[in-house]
């Protein structure tokens, strides 16, 4: 019976998920039961419309450059792929 150590492991892994968790939910619950108004939560600041569209931009600018990024990996990957095959006279 050499699995003693795996089996403690495992025991021992059941024990510590046993823990209890507190959710984002019940942390949002117990947001809401501090402030007055119990039906939302309350931000205490406010971005003005020229702020939220300069993060909208931004966030696009940034989209755009990690798509632009991924499509070149991907191209010189499949390029690489076809020239190995090629080279090995694989019909395609």
């Amino acid at each position: 019976m050499g699995f003693g150590g795996s089996v403690s492991a495992m025991i021992t892994t059941l024990k510590n998920n046993k823990r209890d968790r507190k959710s984002t939910f019940d942390t949002l619950k117990d947001h809401n039961k501090k402030t007055k108004n119990h039906d939302k939560l309350v931000f205490d600041k406010e971005a003005s419309k020229e702020q939220l569209q300069k993060i909208r931009n931004s966030i696009q600018k940034e989209n755009r450059k990690k798509l632009l990024i991924n499509g070149i990996g991907i191209l010189v990957i499949a390029i690489g792929i076809f020239v190995f095959l090629t080279q090995l006279k694989i019909k395609l």
